[in-house]
């Protein structure tokens, strides 16, 4: 027997996007071909968490259990340990390994600068100094996690020449894409781009074009361009064989655990029947 990989998307109600992760999953089985390697989803699909690492353990000795989510919010920091450790009392002769969620990350950086150029080239390369970035996140009711995008913005801001470089949010927290761009351009923004912080499509990204439609009615003078999101990026395959070479090298022997794996504040949640929601 042998390590089984399984990979954990987020799901989504948009069936075009699991079918995206499934896709990036056969490409990652092209670079590791001597890797068995699964795919489960959190929610909104068919194979759930408990099923995909059943499947995983099946004739394996380990799972490394790889989240293929950018952000550590509730499915990362509670949701996907939890099944994880029941996995352990399903499996006991079973090493199961949690590594890290993708994250903010140089992988990731050089991710987002290439759709960022792109983007840039679609408007025919306009000065950088007075093109506005809306690096755009799903958003959190975790502000480490709306820290993370925070800090890519940060980084963003450093490795570009555009000087306005915020963040926004689709959902949950703020600021929001339009109050945004009313800033960028009353700060004398010609052109604005909005680039995703998401790794696949779905029902947000179709609601992300319709929110930049609107917004170049509303500022018909402004040229606004929609950058592609991450999808699949060569870094971040290159991110993910990372996260199993950390993995590979922990002690066999000793306990496996993520950021917050056993965290008290996990473990009071779910003392007392918390969980993550999307509500």
């Amino acid at each position: 027997m042998s390590d089984t990989i399984l990979l954990v998307g987020h799901g989504s109600r948009e069936p075009s996007g699991n079918e995206e992760i499934e896709q990036f999953a056969d490409q990652w089985r092209t670079r590791r071909p001597n890797d068995r390697i699964e795919v489960c989803f959190i929610e909104f699909a068919n194979v759930l968490l408990d099923e995909g690492l059943d499947r995983a353990a099946a004739n394996a000795s380990r799972v490394i259990v790889v989240p293929l989510i950018l952000g550590a919010a509730g499915h990362v920091k509670m949701e996907i340990p939890h099944h994880v450790a029941e996995a352990r009392n399903r499996h006991p002769a079973v090493s199961f390994v949690l590594t890290r969620h993708l994250g903010a990350d140089v992988k990731v950086l050089k991710a987002l600068k290439t759709e960022l150029g792109k983007a840039m080239y679609a408007l025919d390369v306009p000065d950088a100094k007075n093109t506005g970035i809306v690096l755009l996140g799903r958003g959190s009711s975790d502000m480490a996690a709306n820290g993370e995008i925070a800090k890519m913005a940060r980084w963003l801001f450093e490795a570009t020449e555009h000087e306005m470089v915020d963040i926004a949010f689709t959902g949950i927290t703020s600021p929001k894409i339009e109050t945004v761009v009313q800033r960028q351009v009353a700060c004398g923004m010609k052109q604005i781009v909005v680039l995703p912080y998401y790794l696949y499509t779905g029902v947000l990204m179709k609601r992300i074009m319709r929110q930049v439609e609107r917004l170049q009615r509303q500022y018909p003078s402004i040229a606004f361009g929609l950058a592609r999101y991450i999808g699949f990026s060569p870094h971040i395959y290159d991110l993910l064989d990372q996260r199993l070479e950390q993995a590979a090298k922990r002690n066999m022997h000793e306990p496996h655990m993520l950021e917050c794996d056993g965290c008290k504040y996990r473990l009071l949640a779910e003392e007392h029947g918390a969980g993550h929601h999307h509500h």
